[in-house]
């Protein structure tokens, strides 16, 4: 074996090896390439070049999954529109993915391509789902060619491949080779040819006839790092592509594949902490897409929190766990995917929302909804357990899934097809299970359909845990999302109440997470409300929605989750790289008056910084030429308003000097409720914050008591311990950071703290 790569044929090299900047050289044609990428000019943060990493031979490219390319112009003047032919072409490129793709309409996330599939034309390397990957070639004569790499041979996710393909026109083969070895080979007609594809660039982590999410997301991108990438007009021998992969272990590696560090290729939060809009100390993911935050549950001394991501990037489409932990429910810690969609007939299509417990040994265990579209329903409650009693690792990262569902939908069993999103409990009798679904008769709405079992394994159908009358009340949807049932301990008369949650969805629904105390009659396995009408909350508009709770085993607090939806354009999402964030953490209980109370936890004082103002009895002119030199979008306020001939008071807030950007929060006596008015929020023509929210919140003549978290374009009001208002705001001007006391009489200003906030990262 030869012991230096022969380059003859080479035509085309991309070493990589810039480590920085936003171009990379390609080395037989000198040409310098720009590499795509959304933040090499950014409207909302700082802007940044690509992120370089190490990689097998100085530095590699790492690709973002959704915005970050390169296109190579290649093509040269054809004769009369003709295109040229290939008879021989290899391909040898050392790849780490970070995720897989899910596979729209059949595509590969190319590594390289040059192709026109549907005029049969180039060719194209890339992935496809769960790690396979695939040749793919157009021919003389109009006949497209695929190899396919065979079972067990995927491409790892977080872990180096050396992958080469090899185009053998005059032998008529077609083969593949992962780490120096040959995995698929294919006959192909002797003398065949490929036909190059007529004035169509070279595209590298982008697949050149990408399909379109949203009219903005370009899918089958390559997410991960890429390094010495050589394409050759020459066939290579299988002893050459061997002496290639082994040239790189010898003079770089000591002769071993080489590692690659998961601190090289996650998902980075770093350049989103100067996002002037993204929240600082609310919970989210690095980077990208996330729906609801989910599974709470605590062990060994930390809290876990899992949430639906898609790691590809800022848009929903084949959804994983993320993960984090915490000790205090405030600080978290960034972990690796705990679940993702695999090669397998469970869940290969997503792992969709669900619910953690404990096991009957004390361990935590997750439920998820189990993703399969090959089945009919494509949903189903699946396990998943921690690999803990084996590495002892308290931050519970890997998990392994049970191989079969445990829970399928029958029919009879609700809406068939709408079925998703276990909810789980443990006690002393066993285990207990609502999953979110319709009640499946004409004319009723949604409902939680109830679950039981001895062994966590087994488990029998009980009938709805509750549904309502959607004639009543229609805008609780067709069918149920996210069942939580918490327990909120005994009332005044001795009766031991339950606090049920859903957030509806479909045709009429208010999507919002609507709520019920009453009592839960265990033998039945079903729920009986206090009164038939469904509360609110939060009464913002789906900026607190997708529920999740869990009982504190330290404290005893019922401690619920929620996303904040980020209430955007797809166009703005892709400019800035992420899309969504937890809300606060907040205690519920059940105050003396039967109503549900509700507060943010105690810990979230340790994010406190300077205190910023602190006044007591004072009029509102008086408090506002106090709150003048009171500035910033990271601010925890609590202020308390006596109305005194006032019929509207509250406070504006993310202001502007001139007033001219500005959201004002208030309350309406006569009305009694609750507002988040955003007409003036944004000159930015793009952002969709406008216009007026609020809802119901009866005071019975109490002052106005407002415990509000500025955190960016985040915003929660919590008001008298009753209601919430989140809500989200996107100034355009830099300078709206003012605050303002308002009223239209002369409320008394009883009391008012400020402080600065420090960020969780």
């Amino acid at each position: 074996m030869s012991n230096t790569t022969d380059n003859r044929g080479l035509i085309m090299h991309w070493a990589f090896d810039e480590g920085t900047g936003a171009s990379t050289l390609e080395s037989v044609s000198k040409s310098i390439n720009n590499i795509q990428y959304v933040f090499n000019q950014a409207e909302f943060t700082e802007p940044s070049t690509p992120p370089w990493r190490h990689g097998v031979k100085g530095s590699g490219l790492l690709f973002d999954g959704y915005s970050s390319y390169i296109a190579h112009c290649v093509h040269r003047e054809e004769r009369n529109g003709e295109p040229e032919y290939l008879s021989a072409l290899s391909i040898g490129v050392w790849v780490a993915p970070r995720t897989h793709e899910w596979g729209h309409e059949g595509k590969l996330a190319a590594i390289v391509n040059r192709h026109n599939r549907d005029n049969k034309q180039g060719y194209l390397l890339g992935m496809f789902r769960h790690g396979s990957w695939s040749f793919q070639v157009g021919l003389e004569g109009g006949e497209w060619k695929e190899i396919w790499s065979p079972d067990g041979y995927e491409l790892p996710k977080n872990d180096w491949s050396y992958v080469s393909a090899v185009f053998n026109g005059h032998e008529g083969e077609i083969k593949l080779y992962l780490n120096g070895r040959e995995i698929a080979s294919e006959a192909l007609p002797r003398d065949s040819r490929i036909t190059e594809a007529v004035g169509t660039d070279l595209f590298i982590a982008k697949n050149n006839h990408s399909s379109k999410l949203a009219k903005v997301f370009s899918l089958h991108m390559f997410s991960g790092i890429i390094d010495e990438l050589k394409i050759y007009s020459r066939v290579l021998s299988a002893e050459e592509v061997a002496t290639s992969y082994q040239e790189v272990l010898d003079l770089e590696h000591g002769g071993v594949h080489p590692q690659l560090q998961y601190d090289d290729i996650k998902l980075d939060r770093t350049l989103l902490l100067t996002d002037r809009h993204r929240p600082q100390y609310h919970v989210s993911p690095p980077a990208h897409w996330m729906n609801e935050p989910h599974a709470p549950i605590y062990f060994e001394g930390q809290y876990h929190l899992f949430y639906q991501h898609n790691p590809q990037g800022p848009y929903f489409h084949h959804i994983h766990w993320g993960h984090w932990v915490s000790e205090d429910m405030v600080h978290w810690r960034d972990l690796p995917i705990a679940l993702a969609p695999e090669k397998d007939q469970l869940a290969p299509d997503g792992i969709w929302s669900g619910s953690a417990t404990y096991d009957a040994d004390s361990l935590p265990v997750l439920f998820f909804t189990a993703g399969n579209d090959s089945a009919s329903p494509n949903q189903s409650v699946a396990l998943a357990r921690s690999t803990y009693s084996e590495d002892k690792d308290i931050d519970l990262v890997r998990w392994v899934k049970h191989p079969e569902p445990l829970i399928v939908q029958k029919n009879g069993m609700g809406v068939f097809g709408d079925f998703r999103d276990p909810f789980v409990w443990k006690d002393e009798d066993g285990w207990y299970a609502l999953v979110g679904s319709g009640s499946g008769i004409e004319g009723e709405g949604g409902a939680a359909l109830a679950f039981v079992s001895e062994d966590m394994l087994n488990w029998t159908y009980k009938g709805s845990f509750y549904q309502a009358d959607i004639r009543k009340f229609p805008y609780l949807g067709p069918i149920w999302e996210l069942p939580v049932l918490l327990p909120l301990g005994t009332d005044k008369q001795g009766d031991y109440k339950h606090l049920l949650l859903v957030s509806p969805v479909g045709a009429g629904a208010d999507v919002e997470v609507f709520y019920w105390i009453g009592q839960l009659d265990k033998d039945n396995l079903s729920f009986k409300p206090d009164q038939e009408e469904p509360q609110l909350i939060d009464v913002g508009d789906f900026h607190f929605t997708g529920p999740s709770g869990m009982v504190d085993p330290v404290t005893g607090r019922k401690i619920i989750f929620t996303i904040a939806q980020g209430d955007r354009t797809s166009e703005l999402e892709y400019q800035s790289g992420w899309a969504h964030n937890g809300g606060l953490p907040i205690s519920v209980y059940l105050r003396e008056d039967g109503r549900l109370g509700i507060e943010p936890i105690e810990e979230l004082q340790s994010l406190r910084d300077k205190k910023r103002l602190s006044l007591r009895d004072k009029s509102l002119s008086e408090a506002n030429s106090l709150l003048k030199d009171v500035q910033g979008d990271m601010l925890e306020i609590q202020l308390e308003l006596e109305p005194g001939s006032a019929k509207q008071l509250g406070i504006k807030i993310r202001r502007s000097p001139d007033g001219e950007e500005e959201t004002l929060l208030y309350y309406d006596i006569n009305e009694s409720m609750l507002f988040a008015d955003r007409t003036k929020t944004t000159l930015h023509s793009g952002e969709n914050c406008k216009g007026v929210q609020g809802g119901k919140l009866e005071l019975s003549g109490e002052n106005l008591k407002l415990h509000i978290y500025l955190d960016r374009s985040m915003v929660e009001t919590y008001a008298n311990g009753l209601k919430s208002l989140t809500t989200r705001v996107y100034p355009s001007r830099k300078d709206a950071l003012g605050l303002e006391l308002w009223g239209d009489g002369e409320p008394l200003v009883k009391s008012m703290e400020i402080w600065n906030m420090h960020s969780i990262w």
